[in-house]
């Protein structure tokens, strides 16, 4: 089956209802595995696993989900206990094939769920050696939320006559966003922290996801909002799958309000009381977008999604709503003033609650000594004072309306950029008469065997280049490059350039906001197993 489907629309339910009739408990541990499923990130494998467990129940079913980022040994003896389903990441189904950890001999379905962002994360290469060590005899059923070309031939090599479902993408957006109501604020980088902070507090979310792009962002913006006195918990990839479950647990309790996360380690998390989505930082793709505001909004309550936009990013706008059917409302900042009466509200509505409950005797005898004193209402306004505090609070200075225009300014800016332009144009085309006219140096080192142009579409932003000391020697591939960038920093792999792999060598193209941040995370960790060197490129070619 090739099944066409957004996020949202019941594609867990439709494969795994009935997979679970074609399981064979009597099987011996190691012949039990009847179906693998595929998926690209371990909170989807996670969220995966605990439905079939859930639909399954009654059938005694076994679903054990692997992926990377947690000891292989544990994964390993949880495999030779027996497991109906195995829910796995391709990089760490690839290994327990490797390892015969994992046996496909009695598979019967196979279920490759959110092909593209597979695709997306580079594992192609990686399902194309998993699905050929599976049973030549089998069902596999793809699931995708585009039937791009590359999907088509995953199609055409795997899938043998197979049936094709179209859910209407469009028609699922707008359902899916109908009951949320989106504004965007404009905002220049440097008031964005402040900015956000004014908007949580004029908005008292009672439960609400900020969405940033790198984990480093996560945990500095979490940092910033629990000093202000804000209960908020981060979640990305660079956490424990231990921490990840206990922020999880608390967030479901409402014990915290915020959670500020990366896009990957927010993927097919479902929690339904969430009332507000924040995106910190515009996301790299309008998919990425619905996927995000898709958080609030459910089982038939209204939602609110928050975008805080860059002058530069207002161009997304329109995307945006394309993609939701939805108007966005571009609307200002709050104001000191906006702030002020909002807390006032508060707390007019707080003290209406405690006279309304009642037993106030204990404190009418401090009214009463003032009030041969003093006037009731300004005893009143002393005890609302004393609670709520000085109009404003600490938050005193107005943030700049990035939403007005200034025509001097953006005709000065213009003119620096035909600047800008014709001087590159001229180095352009002196550096090419040099190298028309310089002696040859010798052979041209070898190219690179695997190229991996990819689009690197993120709002904004030029790319640098990173050195990662690993290549075709160590038979390093595009696919796991990516898969550890976008795994250990929770980025979106879109935002990702291309990829050079050398002998000896690899180069990988990153956003120049996040080289650095990328650098001291991969340096950390491993690539296939090993730790390698990782440095901006220094050299030119």
């Amino acid at each position: 089956m090739l099944a066409q489907a957004a996020t949202g629309t019941g594609k867990t339910a439709a494969f795994a209802l009935p997979l679970l009739h074609r399981l064979s408990p009597d099987a011996p541990p190691r012949e039990r595995t009847a179906a693998l499923v595929l998926v690209p990130t371990r909170e989807l494998a996670m969220q995966v696993a605990e439905a079939i467990r859930k639909y399954g129940a009654g059938l005694g079913a076994v679903a054990v989900p692997i992926y990377g980022g947690t000891p292989m040994e544990s994964q390993i003896r949880t495999l030779k206990r027996g497991a109906d389903v195995v829910i796995a990441t391709p990089g760490r189904a690839l290994d327990h094939i490797r390892r015969k950890t994992v046996f496909l001999g009695a598979l019967r379905t196979v279920v490759l769920d959110e092909a593209d962002e597979m695709l997306d994360m580079g594992f192609a290469e990686d399902l194309e050696a998993i699905l050929a060590a599976t049973p030549a005899e089998k069902q596999v059923a793809l699931f995708s939320a585009t039937l791009a070309p590359r999907i088509a031939a995953i199609a055409k090599t795997h899938l043998r006559d197979p049936e094709v479902i179209e859910v209407d993408t469009a028609a699922v957006k707008a359902a899916r966003t109908a009951t949320i109501r989106q504004v965007a604020y404009l905002v220049a980088r440097p008031h964005k922290m402040r900015a956000l902070a004014r908007i949580l507090d004029v908005e008292r979310p009672t439960s609400a996801i900020v969405f940033c792009r790198t984990r480093t962002e996560v945990d500095a913006l979490t940092e910033t909002l629990t000093a202000g006195g804000l209960q908020a918990e981060a979640l990305h990839g660079g956490l424990s799958q231990e921490q990840r479950d206990r922020v999880m647990k608390r967030f479901r309790a409402k014990t915290s309000t915020l959670l500020v996360a990366t896009d990957v380690a927010a993927r097919g998390l479902d929690v339904q009381h969430v009332s507000h989505v924040v995106n910190y930082d515009v996301p790299n793709a309008t998919e990425a977008y619905v996927h995000r505001i898709g958080r609030t909004g459910r089982a038939g309550r209204t939602g609110l999604a928050i975008t805080l936009m860059e002058p530069r990013e207002q161009r997304w706008l329109r995307s945006f709503e394309r993609a939701t059917g939805q108007p966005i409302t571009v609307a200002p900042v709050p104001t000191v003033a906006d702030l002020t009466a909002q807390r006032m509200a508060h707390a007019q509505a707080a003290l209406r609650e405690v006279i309304v409950a009642g037993g106030l005797d204990p404190w009418r005898g401090i009214v009463d000594a003032l009030a041969s004193e003093f006037s009731l209402a300004d005893v009143a306004a002393a005890a609302v004072k004393q609670a709520v505090g000085e109009p404003g609070g600490a938050d005193e200075a107005e943030i700049p309306d990035a939403r007005e225009r200034h025509p001097a300014r953006e005709r000065e800016a213009a003119r620096k950029a035909r600047r800008e332009a014709t001087t590159t144009d001229a180095s352009e085309g002196a550096m090419e008469r040099s190298a028309a006219t310089r002696p040859a140096r010798g052979p041209a080192p070898k190219a690179p065997r695997t190229t991996a142009k990819r689009k690197g579409t993120g709002p904004g932003g030029s790319l640098a280049k990173l050195y990662v000391g690993a290549g075709r020697k160590l038979k390093i591939r595009p696919g796991d490059i990516v898969g550890a960038i976008v795994n250990e920093m929770g980025m979106d792999a879109s935002a990702i350039g291309a990829i050079q792999i050398w002998d000896r060598h690899s180069i990988v193209e990153v956003p120049e906001s996040i080289a650095d941040d990328v650098v001291t995370t991969l340096s950390a960790t491993t690539i296939k197993g090993k730790r390698v060197q990782v440095r901006r490129d220094r050299s030119v070619r």
